[in-house]
């Protein structure tokens, strides 16, 4: 009889294996010990071993997503300073943390000053997007410019174009720290204007409007460029002093505070001691 149960476990686990249940196969024996303790039947047993093979893949397919996101630090809302950004809308920020806006194909422009917290929220808004299932990728704006380029000259920019087409949503940071060239600039505005009204993107830029022909080159590709984004789209300005720079200055306020303690006080010497 032992021999007889000890086969059916090897077989159970080889069909779960063949059924790519892993979850199923690891707790199948734990939630039958309980299920037996609590008395429940055979379709609860099976209802809570199905619930946590769902639960386990889907958080294996949030890791795969945040992976593929290729962001260079993962952010999220709760670690965001709203008291030190005013201008920044939380309930806004919290609406846009629900996606919606993803499944009406809009887009969020993010602009501020270098360090205000433009990439931060742009990071942490496309992690929520990875959370809820949405294919997300995100690129610093002059990677993607040199990826472009290198892809043309290797005639392979149609499958990066097609490739960047089934993301869900496309994040470009930083547009406006680097000018780009004239190629780059139609390269890009290629890119933006596919997405229009197909994917959502988001666009991080120190540069206000008016100044985004310096990046773009012509006033026309830049009007263009601005068209498409701002059509159907979430403005979010990150008005302030950047967080490095107050970092920096509170830095050094206490290092100063610190060389001041340890500074030995002068004490004054007697003249008439002096003397003797």
């Amino acid at each position: 009889m032992k021999s007889l149960e000890s086969k059916s476990k090897v077989l159970l686990h080889h069909h779960l294996k063949a059924l790519k249940l892993p979850t199923v196969g690891a707790e199948c024996e734990k939630v039958a010990a309980q299920a037996s303790t609590d008395n429940v039947d055979h379709l609860t047993y099976l209802l809570q071993l199905t619930e946590l093979e769902l639960i386990e893949r889907d958080k294996r397919a949030a890791e795969r997503r945040l992976k593929a996101a290729k962001f260079p630090n993962v952010k999220t809302l709760e670690s965001f300073d709203f008291t030190a950004r005013p201008s920044v809308n939380k309930m806004m920020v919290a609406e846009l943390s629900r996606c919606e806006w993803i499944d009406a194909k809009e887009n969020v422009l993010l602009i501020g000053n270098p360090g205000t917290g433009k990439s931060h929220l742009a990071t942490a808004l496309a992690t929520a997007a990875c959370s809820k299932g949405y294919r997300v990728r995100f690129f610093r704006t002059t990677e993607l410019i040199t990826m472009l380029i290198e892809a043309r000259d290797e005639r392979s920019f149609m499958r990066l174009k097609a490739q960047l087409a089934r993301l869900e949503l496309l994040v470009l940071d930083e547009l406006g720290y680097v000018p780009a060239s004239k190629v780059g600039a139609e390269l890009l505005f290629d890119v933006i204007s596919t997405a229009y009204e197909r994917n959502s993107l988001i666009v991080t830029s120190n540069l206000p409007f008016e100044s985004w022909t310096e990046v773009l080159g012509s006033e026309r590709l830049t009007g263009a460029t601005l068209d498409r984004l701002t059509h159907r789209c979430r403005i979010i300005e990150t008005k302030g002093e950047s967080y490095r720079l107050a970092d920096a200055k509170g830095k050094r306020t206490r290092t100063r505070s610190a060389a001041a303690t340890r500074t030995p006080a002068l004490i004054p010497v007697d003249n008439q001691d002096s003397q003797k």
